[in-house]
C-alpha cells in the first residue's frame, strides 16, 4: 500500500470515529430505548439513509465531483447492500414467525 492510500484509510477511520462519538440529533432515540416497533422503524430509517447516501455519492462520482473516490463509492454501495439484505432477512423471519403464531392451535 502506498503512503497516500494509508493516509486516506486513516482519514476515513478518523471520520468514522468522530461520527460515532458525535451527539445524537433530537429525533434519534438511543438503540434499545424504544419498543420493538420503534427499533424496527429506526432500522428501516438507517437502511434508507445508507442507500440514499450511497446513491448520492455514486451520482457525485459520476458527475466528476472532486474528493469523491471510486473506492468510497464502492464501500458505501456495499454497506447499503449488506444493510438491505439484513433488513430483508429480518422481514422474512418476522413473516415466518407470524405465520407460525397464526397456525398455532388454541
Amino acid at each position: 500500500m502506498s503512503s497516500p492510500a494509508i493516509q486516506s484509510a486513516l482519514a476515513q477511520m478518523q471520520g468514522l470515529a468522530s461520527q460515532a462519538a458525535a451527539p445524537m440529533k433530537n429525533d434519534q432515540v438511543p438503540v434499545g430505548q424504544s419498543g420493538f416497533g420503534g427499533e424496527l422503524q429506526a432500522s428501516i430509517r438507517r437502511i434508507n439513509a445508507l442507500q440514499q447516501g450511497a446513491s448520492a455519492k455514486a451520482v457525485a462520482f459520476q458527475s466528476g465531483a472532486p474528493n469523491v473516490e471510486l473506492n468510497d463509492v464502492m464501500v458505501d454501495m456495499q454497506k447499503a447492500s449488506v444493510a438491505f439484505q439484513m433488513g430483508l432477512q429480518v422481514r422474512n423471519r418476522l413473516v415466518s414467525a407470524y405465520r407460525d403464531v397464526m397456525n398455532m392451535q388454541v
